[in-house]
């Protein structure tokens, strides 16, 4: 490791204070939903990108705008619609002119993905033409336009919601895409009680309105801390034989070959790794466990394994594929 263990220590108590503030910050707005606000701060601190799945009225598109007000950095929302081209997402030449010499050029006018933290919402409204203008900037952190390299700032963040792709209207994201985002969120209705505090809070004239906990600079940092969190050859091992058990083509697990089209490459294993560090130091430790990685399998798995026809026919899910394999593996 690039520091040592004492300095590691002291970093991480400085800036998991910051972590407990920015969860508390955003429960001021949004209530219940711990497990998704700490996926999408998981999300931050590896420097990956989220999808967000609901049906309507889920408080997605509100959750990852408190996060954006929460952090110091800028925020810009793209509302996906099927009229949305590329360049309404990447940014278009205009003509303009020289007044002193009145010569006439082609200047590149930015658009909305010019930020740190991006707002893709209902990105499945859209077709996958435009859909596809994200990929660059979330694999490479750059734009190209006519031929032109434009560097993103960093820290970049693309946090997308979509609706169930059942509805109509929507488009599926296509596999390439999926891959590129490293949780896949899926948002269930609230419990009983956040339901009534929700109702409470929300018809009344009372307006939370959250503060900034976190610069830029502070996640920077995080990220960099993330990855001196070490983890044992022993679960590296764990981790390369659960995403190695999902591709049906070289799996000796029956589940699999029965229920999955295709499994997980490379980058599944890189993402379950990376988030369970940094899941172990949004909770104060510095070490990842078994718990840990069990705990991200699922959003990191959930896109990246496409089960069958039959499965989708006898209602078997990504999940279950994902819950089989950690049982099996677990042994």
């Amino acid at each position: 490791m690039d520091k040592d263990l004492a300095e590691i220590e002291s970093e991480v108590k400085e800036l998991t204070t910051k972590l407990s503030q920015l969860k508390n910050e955003i429960g001021k707005v949004i209530i219940g939903q711990e497990e998704t606000v700490e996926q999408l701060i998981i999300t931050f601190l590896s420097g990956g990108h989220a999808l967000l799945e609901g049906v309507p009225g889920l408080a997605k598109t509100l959750m990852i705008k408190t996060l954006a007000e929460t952090v110091d950095l800028n925020f810009k929302r793209i509302q996906f619609t099927p009229d949305l081209m590329p360049s309404d997402i990447i940014g278009t030449e205009i003509l303009e002119e020289d007044h002193s010499s009145g010569k006439k050029f082609f200047k590149f006018n930015k658009g909305p993905i010019f930020a740190n933290i991006i707002l893709a919402d209902e990105i499945n409204r859209t077709p996958p033409k435009t859909q596809a203008a994200l990929l660059e900037a979330m694999q490479e952190f750059e734009v190209t336009y006519s031929g032109n390299t434009y560097i993103l700032e960093k820290p970049f963040f693309i946090l997308a919601t979509q609706n169930p792709i059942e509805q109509s209207g929507t488009f599926p994201l296509p596999e390439a895409q999926l891959d590129r985002f490293l949780f896949y969120i899926k948002i269930g209705y609230p419990s009983d009680s956040d339901e009534t505090t929700i109702l409470k809070n929300t018809t009344g004239t009372k307006v939370f309105n959250p503060e900034k906990i976190i610069s830029g600079k502070e996640i920077m940092r995080l990220q960099h801390l993330v990855r001196e969190v070490p983890i044992s050859d022993d679960l590296i091992g764990f981790v390369s034989d659960v995403v190695r058990a999902t591709r049906p083509d070289t799996t000796q697990n029956a589940y699999v070959k029965e229920w999955v089209n295709w499994g997980a490459g490379p980058r599944a294993g890189q993402a379950m790794i990376l988030t369970a560090k940094a899941r172990a130091l949004v909770q104060g430790r510095l070490a990842v466990t078994l718990d840990d990685l069990k705990k991200v399998a699922y959003p990191v798995l959930r896109h990246r394994v496409l089960v069958n026809f039959r499965a989708e026919a006898e209602g078997i899910t990504a999940d279950m594929v994902t819950s089989e394999l950690l049982k099996s593996k677990a042994k």
